[in-house]
């Protein structure tokens, strides 16, 4: 038994307690408000995880887990997504608080269409890689339903911001992840393009994920003010 991949989730649990403790930008309110879209967020990507663990398109390293498994996934990866969730909404609450200004709201459009363009083309010239697939499927997804179909709900310029912000603890957590290595992808499912030896894919995988927190997060906050 080992508590190394724990040792991730707890870093990721952290965070938003220390901008809890550490500036009024960032209060009680706000952690009772970011639950509940996170744990929905964590078992929407559970099911995505599952289905990549069962194709074995990742594998986990049984040496630095604690050996409790639900469904072919240890018990440290549901945390992991419920914490990841929960750091990137308190990083993008902490944020609005923060830093109010929203002028650059209005360039956020141009950065979706470029982003949905690339999604497009990673699925165009990497169609056999599932891995890729399913990232810039589910992202693609998003991005378009949130600029054009739900489109009255306008917080991309935020959400950019805050993914911005949350590549710091994503590759502390994944470099820690991917080179120990806990977490090992199958080479066929990817392009093969890595980063600090972290897949291009979960950059993107990570963005998704963090919208459909951040969307979640929105909507109950406009449904709580009507």
């Amino acid at each position: 038994m080992s508590y190394n991949f724990l040792l991730v989730d707890i870093f990721l649990l952290s965070i938003p307690f220390i901008l809890l403790l550490s500036t009024k930008a960032f209060l009680l309110a706000d952690l009772k408000a970011i639950w509940l879209p996170s744990l929905l967020s964590a078992v929407i990507f559970s099911g995505i995880a599952t289905l990549f663990s069962s194709l074995k398109i990742w594998t986990f390293n049984a040496q630095y887990l604690m050996g409790y498994y639900y469904r072919n996934l240890p018990l440290e990866h549901y945390i992991f997504l419920f914490a990841f969730s929960l750091a990137g909404l308190s990083i993008y609450t902490f944020l609005n608080h923060k830093f109010t200004n929203n002028n650059l709201q209005r360039f956020s459009l141009a950065l979706s269409n470029l982003l949905l363009g690339l999604c497009v083309a990673f699925l165009f010239f990497a169609y056999t890689k599932w891995y890729t697939v399913v990232a810039f499927s589910v992202l693609f997804a998003l991005v378009f339903y949130i600029e054009y179909v739900n489109y009255k709900l306008r917080f991309m310029y935020r959400f950019y911001r805050a993914y911005a912000v949350m590549l710091i603890p994503f590759y502390v957590c994944y470099g820690f992840l991917c080179n120990l290595p806990i977490l090992k992808y199958q080479f066929a499912a990817t392009t093969g393009i890595n980063l600090a030896n972290i897949p291009l894919e979960n950059h993107f995988y990570m963005m998704a994920m963090l919208l459909s927190v951040v969307y979640l997060f929105e909507l109950f906050k406009v449904n709580e003010v009507k």
